[in-house]
């Protein structure tokens, strides 16, 4: 299957879209995609529903707006320089572990809504990554059990403001976490329509120009190796979002460096999980 939500921010409610390729509003099954939906074996309950209320479903059409795929999860864990040509574009030394940082989940939006560029902000910057959605509570997971915990994955674009992550002291969550920086979605694909998710193409485009192009086999540590990893520090609950980092092409590694002005269009989009495009806008 594929989750999706939609509607205006203040009334987004729960959406699948089927393989034949329609898209029904499932609010009559009684829950949005929360930590107790995916806690209570919420995607094998509400397969099993539309096999009895499909046709009854509301379809929603394509011109609806469409919120994040996850309704605001208890955390997003995200990895730093995950990919190794991505550290080489920055200079910095290929990590012995993963880097972990959060990101607020207010900064959480729609795929297609668009980026405010931070007040006083002069280096706005784009970052196509694959995110993993946890399935049930995960403590102390081996690498081998990993894929067990996973519900899913979706589109996310890490948005960074580089100056507010790097020189201005502290932890990195500070350039993460600004309002509209996790759009994700457009919808979260079950694990089972994803045979490989390391090795998944993926890519970014500002204002038409190709600057993201990889997969996710350029990663330096995997799916499963994050997943077991994150779970050795912190326990992970259904619903929570592990954004597994992004590869060369951001623009503080283009030479001269390059960031988002009011006006700039962002495209993106990872193989398999759709697509996303936001517009930049100045904040007011």
């Amino acid at each position: 299957m594929k989750l999706f939500r939609f509607g205006s921010p203040e009334n987004e409610r729960p959406g699948v879209m089927l393989p034949s390729g329609g898209s029904l509003d499932v609010s009559a099954f009684g829950q949005d995609y929360d930590e107790t939906f995916f806690a209570t074996n919420g995607l094998e309950k509400l397969a099993n529903w539309l096999e009895t209320n499909a046709a009854s479903c509301p379809n929603v059409s394509g011109s609806v707006r469409r919120a994040s795929c996850i309704k605001r999860p208890s955390k997003i864990v995200c990895v730093g320089l995950n990919y190794a040509k991505h550290a080489a574009e920055t200079n910095a030394p290929v990590p012995a572990e993963p880097i972990l940082f959060f990101k607020s989940t207010t900064a959480l939006v729609g795929p297609d809504d668009s980026v405010v560029i931070p007040k006083k902000s002069e280096k706005t910057d784009w970052e196509v990554e694959l995110a993993i959605v946890i399935g049930k509570k995960a403590t102390y997971v081996s690498k081998e059990d990993a894929f067990e915990y996973i519900a899913g994955y979706a589109v996310h674009n890490d948005y960074s403001e580089r100056a507010f992550q790097l020189e201005r002291g502290g932890q990195w969550v500070k350039g993460k976490s600004a309002d509209t920086f996790a759009p994700l979605g457009p919808f979260m694909v079950t694990k089972d329509e994803v045979p490989n998710p390391n090795k998944l193409g993926l890519w970014l485009r500002v204002n038409g120009e190709l600057l993201q192009d990889s997969n996710t086999d350029d990663m330096i540590f995997d799916v499963p190796t994050l997943v077991s990893y994150i779970s050795q520090f912190m326990t992970l609950l259904p619903g929570d979002v592990i954004s597994t980092g992004t590869p060369s092409g951001v623009g503080m590694g283009l030479k001269p460096q390059r960031f988002l002005k009011p006006g700039d269009v962002v495209e993106l989009g990872i193989e398999g999980l759709g697509t996303q495009k936001q517009t930049a806008l100045a904040y007011s």
